[in-house]
């Protein structure tokens, strides 16, 4: 099968999942009430990691099927304030010397913690970029911006030739240094990698004219099998330099020895880990995956101590509307205190004056994000 007709067997619905499950009437009725604001899509290979025998606990389980938390409206639904840096439909200028552009609204698997739940999975697609050429010229115009990061939804979700396309406007950019794409396919639908060799013939042309990197998103270390093994060896043959980015969540990786684990096999397959994000207050994600950021720092810390030097070059960030704020340090709390001391410093600031910038913040220990 061609690795669209293999996301046609998908799982899409709540009667679907009986396949996998026993479900009540009443559980039916709820995930069909949630799957009509938020999308459920899970390749079949995706659903072979779950542990169907303690589903109720499982970290794969949780990362693909939705809960009622999801009703929960707290939040936001920009969390880092995409909307005031788009520039153009479907592409955004935060920091100066970066463009990302949302490529399209589809994934392979809507992942039940995106912060991009407003638009992954949905019709309404006026956030995607419909005009690459556009995208391309906007780029000429900006001799600043120095890399692209070509995202969505998922860039592998592209056809392959509105991935030539792209890099056919991008690659001769002489002010670009390389070119990304993020993509979680490796990790959620291998088979996009590994049974398109004209993909790998696609992303080989071009990256010997200019460095390309995928950026991809293992959360557990049940992620990493042979399947997503052989897609990271086909991407890196293909000259492809492969990173990583892992989102700390709530009963998912939450634990110093799941991490490092992580991140030990990651750095095994050849992929750099890169960073590891806070999870964002977004709304229907935030209360069931957000983990308080003393505790995230404890964990994450703890997780650096067993590993090696490519192994912890990864830095524990969150994405803010203000910038890519690092969290570098922790003064515990007093006796009798709820609140400590974190220290945080701006490795990307959407304002200049912002970058490089230390500062200190009491925060309590329970507070998941910053005001």
């Amino acid at each position: 099968m061609t690795w669209k007709k293999h996301l046609q067997e998908n799982i899409t619905t709540a009667a679907q999942l009986r396949e996998y499950r026993v479900l009540t009437v009443e559980e039916e009725e709820r995930m069909d009430n949630i799957l009509a604001k938020y999308p459920m899509r899970v390749t079949r290979y995706y659903m072979s990691l779950v542990d169907w025998e303690h589903y109720e606990d499982d970290p794969i389980y949780r990362l693909c099927v939705p809960t009622i938390s999801e009703n929960d409206l707290s939040g936001s639904f920009d969390t880092s304030g995409e909307g005031s840096n788009t520039k153009l439909p479907g592409l955004q200028h935060k920091y100066r010397e970066t463009v990302l552009v949302l490529t399209t609204h589809e994934c392979a698997m809507y992942c039940r913690h995106c912060f991009r739940k407003r638009l992954v999975g949905l019709e309404d697609q006026r956030e995607t970029a419909t005009d690459p050429p556009a995208v391309a010229d906007y780029i000429n115009a900006h001799p600043e911006v120095s890399n692209v990061l070509l995202s969505g939804g998922d860039a592998f979700l592209l056809s392959n030739d509105a991935i030539r396309q792209y890099l056919e406007l991008l690659v001769p950019i002489s002010h670009l240094d390389f070119i990304r794409f993020g993509t979680r396919t490796p990790v959620t639908f291998p088979m996009r990698v590994t049974e398109d060799p004209e993909l790998l013939q696609i992303l080989h042309q071009f990256s010997t004219k200019k460095q390309i990197y995928i950026v991809t998103h293992f959360n557990h270390p049940r992620e990493i099998t042979e399947q997503s093994t052989q897609a990271v060896r086909l991407l890196r043959e293909a000259g492809i330099i492969v990173r990583n980015q892992t989102v700390l969540m709530r009963s998912v990786n939450d634990d110093p020895q799941t991490l490092a684990q992580l991140m030990r096999k990651l750095t095994s397959i050849g992929v750099v880990p890169y960073y590891i994000f806070q999870c964002r207050p977004v709304k229907g994600v935030g209360t069931q995956f957000q983990v308080p950021l003393p505790e995230g720092y404890r964990i994450v810390e703890k997780a650096r101590e067993s590993l090696n030097g490519p192994a912890k070059s990864f830095r524990f960030v969150m994405s803010h509307p203000t910038g890519k704020i690092e969290m570098i340090g922790f003064i515990p709390a007093g006796s009798g205190s709820t609140e400590c001391q974190m220290i945080f410093k701006y490795n990307q600031a959407k304002s200049p004056e912002n970058l490089g910038r230390v500062f200190f913040q009491n925060i309590d220990e329970g507070q998941r994000w910053l005001d």
